[in-house]
């Protein structure tokens, strides 16, 4: 596959000087395929500083840099106020110990004193999220560095910067940096039976792959013990070699029995172990926090639907506790955490003072809430038609709350800081656009990476001192901007409509360069549509398959559907226990909207989605199959019952509860109205979406009488596409359908 690339970079260089005397006027299209995938980097551009981490406080960030020609990667520290750039480290001036190879680095961990950094190296996937390494400990001061862990699950330095604990084969262990000695501190684990460790379903649907944490004074580690022996499995191979070797997961699905676990907290000194008097009664633990207190842990608990939670306080010498803060919900699920807007907890329990926030939607949007430790609710911190998305920073000494919110749009994102009594609110960021951010947990400094439907993806370094002024431009992008000078290039297109029954959705469209308004063309709807996720933003239009596709005639199209995030509770959370029906409408809805203009052709429409949004994809074209000629469908989910507990209980309910509504929400129990042209890609070694899925809905299609056309790639897991090669194939595979049906 190098031999392709470089012989498409010959090819694109000659292309490119060979065209270089044509006026700019002459804007050039893509040649292939090929040609726009291999240039998506050209529309992205550049990102600014990678793997930020912020240090000091926040008074300093490091940040990685790597060389394409060498692979070498640069460690470096950046001082906003001094603008001092300061080399910390260079792989290419390094080899693993003891031998005479390059020392490479997945990442790297700061020690409290910085001066010492923690290495994980020699990657071996397990899970999507998850696998083992081996971990290496640099000292700054004499350049030494020395194995801490080999084959270590997750590893991180204690709070005082004196030890590295780390998951190992099912057990916990921690490593002395002033000895260099390694205790192990758990003893009964066995197969599928973890301290500190989650299961497949936990890793996946909560959002965290380590399942311990230290207390702020270095002395004790809570940890999740896990036990899945129980679980029913799934197997899966990707039939290579004469004998296949299987993928054995434990692997609960709706109504199965879920891992069971429990919270222990350990002693560091003594090995001594605790657990927390917390009744499982069938439900879940998603989340632990330290509170301020040094031997208090916050606990939560869920009932199985995740529309039921309590906070419990533990004493962690003895394992007891008390209830201090309970939600219930009577509009559906209650959030932890949101994957899509990149936030991993709504507590937030700051270390010096004895007070936490939490995320909670019960006024309609979510917004922060201020608790003290007996559970008595002082203040609602913000409020308002908009949600807060994230928060980055929680400053005892300033008094103030940094945090992300859609005040502005639904379809824009932008930083503020409020009081903790809610009063003082200021607003940082003006353009237009969706906006994300890196910041110190001081509040004083951030990245803003930035763009909107007319500018490239922008990166500021900016400071809350002064009103969010602009410290240094660290990106402008103008190479995108010249690239879409000589290349045909299409702007996103915000629009709203009105359904037919009276709600307001947004969208997007992409058109030709050269549209003709009246001139019918080819539609592509683009969807994703699970619940919290958003697919239209004020957001610069980065994918070159879209472009590509635009240059061949076709206008797409995407909607923010019911269930998407970003516009309050009853909007997201319609579609609690019917997913797929709403959503399913909403893109028929749009279809129709949109068909009702001159320039879109109705009768050559199609609809494009993969893992939820293939699901949708699968849905809509037999739920309204009037609408979509054509649907391209990836790693499809479709029928509920066949998917993990946590995610779809969560949305779904209990089965025995709401068995009619599951029935309802399969692609399998319409497949007699499909009328349209399917194309279906899934892999057999998909861990997350089995291909099971897929199996059943063509077995349902094909005792319809309908015929649905299938490609399955072993190899590639829930992406479908496993290489660089399988991309491009996928790909033109998707398009030459749409060609042979829509043109």
């Amino acid at each position: 596959m190098r031999i392709h690339l470089f012989t498409y970079l010959i090819i694109g260089f000659l292309f490119l000087s060979a065209n270089s005397a044509i006026a700019q006027s002459e804007q050039q299209v893509y040649q292939s395929l090929q040609h726009a995938l291999f240039s998506s980097g050209q529309l992205s551009g550049e990102r600014g500083p990678q793997n930020v981490t912020w240090i000091e406080g926040g008074e300093r960030y490091s940040y990685m840099e790597q060389n394409p020609r060498t692979g070498s990667t640069k460690i470096r520290v950046y001082n906003p106020q001094t603008e001092q750039d300061e080399l910390i480290f260079n792989t290419a001036e390094h080899l693993f110990p003891g031998t005479n190879y390059d020392f490479q680095f997945r990442s790297f961990q700061w020690s409290a004193d910085f001066d010492y950094l923690v290495f994980q190296t020699n990657f071996t996937p397990i899970y999507r999220y998850s696998g083992t390494s081996d971990y290496y400990y640099y000292s700054l001061a004499d350049g030494t560095l020395e194995l801490i862990a080999e084959d270590a699950f997750t590893a991180e330095l204690s709070p005082n910067g004196q030890k590295v604990a780390y998951h190992r084969d099912g057990e916990m262990l921690v490593f002395d940096l002033n000895s260099a000695e390694e205790t192990q501190l758990t003893f009964d684990a066995d197969d599928h039976f973890y301290n500190g460790r989650f299961g497949w379903v936990y890793e996946e649907e909560f959002g965290l792959v380590q399942a311990w944490s230290w207390s702020h004074d270095s002395k004790y580690i809570a940890f999740w013990q896990s036990d899945e022996r129980h679980v029913k499995r799934f197997i899966s191979t990707d039939y290579e070699g004469s004998h296949p070797e299987y993928t054995d997961i434990p692997y609960p699905k709706v109504g199965d029995e879920n891992p069971t676990v429990k919270i222990g907290v350990i002693e560091v000194a003594t090995g001594n172990r605790e657990w927390m008097d917390l009744d499982l009664d069938e439900g879940l633990i998603p989340r632990l926090y330290w509170t301020s207190n040094s031997e208090e842990l916050a606990v939560v608990w869920m009932n199985r639907q995740q529309n039921h939670l309590k906070l419990h306080f533990f004493d962690v010498t003895d394992g007891s506790g008390h209830m201090v803060m309970e939600e219930r919900s009577d509009h559906g699920w209650i959030d932890l955490f949101d994957f899509f807007a990149g936030i991993d907890h709504y507590f937030f329990f700051p270390d010096d003072r004895d007070e936490f926030l939490w995320i909670s939607d019960r006024d309609g949007f979510k917004h922060l809430y201020r608790y003290n430790y007996d559970g008595k609710l002082i203040n609602q911190v913000t409020a308002g038609e908009w949600q807060v998305t994230n928060v980055f920073a929680v400053n005892s000494e300033r008094g103030r709350i940094y945090y992300e919110s859609t005040e502005e749009s639904p379809l824009e994102r932008h930083l503020y800081s409020i009081r903790f009594d809610g009063s003082e609110k200021v607003q940082y960021t003006e353009q237009p656009g969706r906006h994300s951010f890196s910041m110190g947990p001081d509040g004083r400094f951030f990245i803003d990476t930035w763009s909107n439907v007319e500018t490239p993806t922008q990166v500021e370094l900016r400071t809350t001192d002064d009103g969010g002024k602009k410290l240094k431009k660290l990106v402008d992008n103008k190479s995108v901007s010249e690239y879409i000078r000589q290349y045909e290039y299409s702007h996103r297109e915000l629009f709203t409509f009105t359904t037919s029954y009276g709600l307001d959705l947004d969208g997007y469209l992409v058109k030709p360069v050269n549209f003709d308004p009246e001139k019918p063309h080819p539609l592509i709807l683009m969807v994703y549509g699970g619940p919290s996720s958003q697919g239209v933003y004020n957001q610069f239009e980065t994918n070159a398959w879209v472009q590509y596709l635009t240059q061949q005639g076709y206008i797409i199209a995407n909607v923010n559907n019911r269930g998407s995030g970003g516009y309050g509770r009853d909007f997201e959370k319609s579609v609690y226990k019917q997913l797929g029906i709403l959503e399913a409408e909403d893109f028929a809805e749009t279809a129709n909207y949109l068909a009702s203009y001159d320039w879109v052709d109705k009768s050559r429409m199609g609809i494009r989605g993969h893992s939820y949004g293939g699901y949708m994809a699968a849905l809509t074209m037999v739920l309204h199959p009037r609408v979509f000629r054509v649907g391209l469908v990836g790693a499809p989910v479709t029928d509920w019952r066949l998917y993990d507990t946590i995610y779809t209980e969560r949305y779904m309910g209990l089965l025995e509860e709401n068995e009619e509504n599951y029935i309802n929400s399969s692609v399998m129990a319409h497949a007699q109205f499909l009328q349209g042209s399917m194309l279906v890609a899934h892999s057999s070694m998909d861990e997350n979406v089995h291909i099971q899925n897929t199996m059943q809905m063509i077995t349902a299609f094909t005792n319809t009488g309908k015929d649905v056309d299938l490609r399955i790639y072993p190899p590639g897991a829930h992406g479908v596409a496993y290489n660089q090669q399988s991309y491009l194939l996928l790909h033109q595979v998707y398009t030459n359908y749409l060609n042979r049906h829509l043109k």
